[in-house]
């Protein structure tokens, strides 16, 4: 009996040794994508904020090409953080994604650009094609929410969409061959529009009704609830860059052109754009969800932020 409880003892105080080694271990593990809509993170990854927050963190990077990608290596554990629009986020919620945004992070334009014989979504027609991430992507929603408030459909135009990425879209477009409308973002949206054969007909903000969080940032709730202190530094560095990005614009555009193939003074232009906020205020969840729901891209058992 005495050797019974020894043995118990000792696991138990393996047990909790490892325990408390995973706790006290110092990791983030972080996806970013490309786009001036994600500045802020490559301003925190090159002014080391998150080092300077969590003295002795290790911060591992990983490039990923779309939220799908984020959603695996979060479901795999291989993934802590992520930034991506609100739609998908939902999306990813509604099919058992255990995440939650933990701040907003930019807001860009965004808009819908066509060939100069279509000046309105009443011009396009069944024998048009339109270009945009994927469905289900941000452009794909606030396209249903336009479709919606001018003919009663949200659907209306699913049968048109052609998934393509921005940058692809943008070459098809300008090309004249594939597609005739292409639903996109900085920097491709003003590229497309310095061509006098194309206009944008529809812009983000116009299909919302008003303004709206374009990227926020997503963590594994898993993240959110056990590491506390990682949690509260990520939150200060996060806050730490969009300020940075803010209040020192021609810095920050100087430092974006080693994370962008752009002159500094474009991405300058980019950033202090109008229509360009960086905030760590989240807009527009509501809003979203409601309009989510009604279509059933997601279902009312979702419970809200």
């Amino acid at each position: 009996m005495k050797k019974i409880v020894i043995i118990g003892f000792i696991f138990l105080t393996l047990l909790v040794s490892a325990c408390s080694g995973q706790e006290s271990k110092k990791e983030i593990r972080i996806a970013e994508q490309y786009g001036i809509a994600y500045a802020p993170v490559q301003i925190m990854r090159h002014k080391a904020f998150l080092e300077e927050e969590i003295p002795g963190v290790k911060v591992s990077w990983e490039q990923m090409i779309n939220t799908a990608a984020i959603r695996e290596a979060m479901v795999a554990d291989k993934l802590d953080v992520g930034f991506m629009a609100i739609p998908p986020f939902y999306i990813g919620w509604d099919k058992g994604m255990d995440w939650k945004i933990f701040t907003g992070l930019s807001t860009v334009p965004v808009g819908l650009v066509a060939s100069k014989d279509i000046n309105s979504l009443k011009d396009i027609t069944n024998d048009h094609r339109i270009a945009l991430p994927q469905p289900g992507s941000i452009q794909h929603i606030l396209l249903s929410m336009a479709c919606d408030r001018e003919f009663n459909d949200p659907n209306k135009m699913d049968n048109l969409l052609v998934t393509l990425s921005h940058p692809d879209g943008m070459n098809a477009l300008l090309a004249g061959s594939e597609i005739d409308a292409h639903f996109t973002s900085t920097p491709y949206l003003e590229t497309e529009l310095k061509d006098n054969d194309y206009h944008q007909i529809l812009s983000g903000e116009e299909a919302f009704g008003r303004d709206y969080s374009f990227i926020v940032g997503v963590t594994t709730k898993k993240f959110h609830d056990g590491r506390s202190d990682l949690y509260k530094g990520l939150n200060r560095a996060m806050a730490k860059s969009i300020d940075f990005i803010n209040e020192n614009p021609h810095e920050a555009a100087e430092i974006l052109t080693e994370y962008f193939d752009l002159p500094k003074e474009e991405i300058l232009e980019y950033i202090t754009s109008q229509d360009t906020n960086y905030s760590n205020i989240v807009k527009g969840t509501k809003s979203f969800s409601d309009f989510m729901h009604k279509t059933e891209y997601i279902y009312p058992n979702l419970i809200m932020i």
